[in-house]
């Protein structure tokens, strides 16, 4: 809850440090006295637009501080700090600051770290929740009345939520899967002549290295022919080098026993004999290698350049050539085969939307029975608060399917009439500022028990009525601040009477300069105002005792 505000240099205010508590505290002063200056400072720290028109004149800066205190912070108050990365130690006191400038300009700080106004924004509806004489938010706002209705009727959506989240993956993956089978089959006709084309080649894994490698050998066969030829002369037929070796050395053998140098000499021949025999033989494997036929370099010149042909055209290497082969195969079979695994997934589908549509059913169920106990507890309370001609229904509505969503297929919002026999329409169209006012207050006493904001504060929600009808909302706004905390800004002794505190709000004057100032009042004091209240400018006796009576009873 709200627990100390502390203002400085806004508009008249030159400083000022409120502290509240639980319960019902309630604000009250005579017309003009600044009480909108306090709800305009609050609007800032809780990101409302900052009006350099704010600042007090002659002052460079202002500055609002609002301190929040809760035994745990709301669940919706961590999540948006944590998105935000602020941290806030537990137990610890929730500050937040908002500096303005004179000449434009703000800054925002929660708990000493600099945030954007827009995260103050996101955190307001968590913290104050403000209902005034032109409220466009909160209740009046049709975005949030599904929400309260579920929290109202016990409408667990956790569930839902998570069946349209499996929903819509299946339906995303047959989507796709449908979209792959169509421009599949649109390709069809290019991929049978592509896989044709390919087929016909049979490209293999590491061919062109092994064709380039024939072809250079060709190549250098071509070239080296002559002088292999020549080598090829040299060591063949009865008058070649090795010929001559050999016959040298049966020659050698004959005689070699008859010294020992002739020994020596023929076994330096027979190792010349077979150096001689080892060369021819590389010799003859070099010609088998490098032979050059003209007809097979041809060919594996044919084939290299259908190979590189190929590659181009599908924008590749020669050896991914065989993965794209299987590639297209798969494409083909997937058009094939693609039916059945389409059946599979459209079956997921159905059955995903069918878990959803029926968990989305028992939630509208749930809803629907829960609007007519809302309705119900809401008429109790048109009377008593001079709207006993209105009427109040909760309308839960089919929506399109293509609306549905994580929170079902309803859409839900509060709808008014205020004249016998007129249609029902939202709530801020045709209701006055009066009777918005104690609609909403209908409404919150209605959805005590199920939770909102951590303080809740009525501008003038008496404004307008008095009497039975001030006691009403007075009672109503008591009711509604036991166990948490509730700010008035008041004109009515009956509800001021109510109060657990009660604050009044005065404007002085010293030569040209004006002064607003926010007091806490004593019994004594109290008395007083509501006796003012009660009588106008000239406080009677009569009103005092009138007061001190509203007081007792109350």
């Amino acid at each position: 809850m709200l627990t100390r505000l502390s203002i400085r240099n806004i508009v008249l205010i030159e400083a000022l440090d409120l502290d509240f508590g639980s319960g019902l505290g309630v604000l009250t002063g005579e017309t003009g006295a600044g009480k909108s200056i306090l709800l305009d400072a609050l609007g800032l720290v809780l990101g409302n637009r900052a009006d350099s028109g704010l600042v007090r004149g002659g002052e460079e800066q202002a500055s609002v501080t609002a301190s929040f205190e809760f035994s745990q912070l709301p669940a919706g108050v961590r999540a948006v700090l944590a998105e935000a990365e602020v941290d806030v130690e537990p137990g610890e006191p929730l500050l937040i600051k908002r500096r303005l400038k004179a000449d434009g300009g703000s800054k925002a700080f929660v708990n000493d770290q600099p945030v954007s106004a827009a995260l103050l924004r996101e955190l307001a509806p968590f913290l104050v929740e403000l209902h005034g004489q032109h409220d466009d938010r909160g209740l009046v706002n049709p975005r949030g009345h599904r929400q309260l209705l579920d929290r109202y009727a016990r409408a667990d959506v956790a569930g839902v939520e998570a069946a349209w989240k499996a929903w819509r993956s299946a339906a995303d993956a047959l989507d796709e899967r449908r979209a792959a089978i169509a421009q599949a089959a649109a390709d069809r006709d290019l991929l049978l002549a592509h896989l044709a084309e390919l087929t016909a080649i049979a490209p293999e894994e590491g061919e062109e290295a092994e064709l380039a490698s024939a072809r250079a050998d060709m190549q250098k066969g071509e070239r080296l022919s002559g002088d292999l030829a020549e080598l090829q002369h040299l060591w063949a037929g009865s008058d070649s080098a090795l010929a001559a070796l050999r016959g040298a050395a049966r020659r050698l053998d004959r005689i070699a026993a008859e010294h020992p140098l002739l020994a020596e000499a023929l076994d330096a021949l027979d190792r010349a004999v077979i150096e001689a025999g080892e060369a021819e033989d590389k010799i003859t494997r070099a010609v088998e290698a490098l032979a050059h036929d003209p007809a097979a370099l041809d060919r594996i010149e044919t084939r290299l350049f259908d190979l590189r042909a190929l590659a181009r055209k599908h924008a590749c290497q020669v050896d991914d050539l065989p993965a794209k082969m299987r590639a297209m195969r798969e494409q083909l079979d997937a058009i094939e085969g693609g039916e059945a695994a389409l059946a599979g997934l459209e079956a997921a589908a159905r059955a995903a939307g069918e878990t959803y549509r029926a968990l989305a059913a028992e939630v509208s169920a749930l809803r629907r029975a829960g609007a007519e106990r809302l309705d119900a507890a809401v008429a109790a309370e048109l009377a008593p608060l001079k709207l006993d001609a209105a009427r109040f229904r909760t309308s839960v509505t089919v929506l399109p399917e293509d609306r549905w969503g994580p929170s079902g297929s309803d859409g839900v919002e509060f709808l008014i009439s205020t004249n016998p026999g007129a249609d029902f329409a939202p709530l801020g169209k045709i209701a006055s500022g009066g009777e918005l006012s104690r609609f909403i207050l209908a409404l919150k006493v209605a959805l005590a028990e199920e939770g909102g904001a951590a303080t809740v504060i009525f501008d003038e929600i008496d404004r307008g009525v008095g009497g039975a009808v001030a006691s009403a909302i007075g009672e109503r706004l008591a009711r509604l601040a036991a166990g948490g905390q509730l700010l008035a800004v008041t004109h009515s002794p009956q509800v001021a009477a109510r109060g657990n505190r009660h604050y009044v709000i005065a404007k002085s004057s010293e030569g040209t300069v004006t002064r607003t100032s926010v007091h806490l009042l004593d019994h004594a004091g109290r008395q007083e105002e509501i006796a003012r209240m009660l009588s106008g400018a000239e406080v009677t006796p009569e009103a005092r005792a009138q007061a001190d009576r509203l007081l007792e009873t109350l």
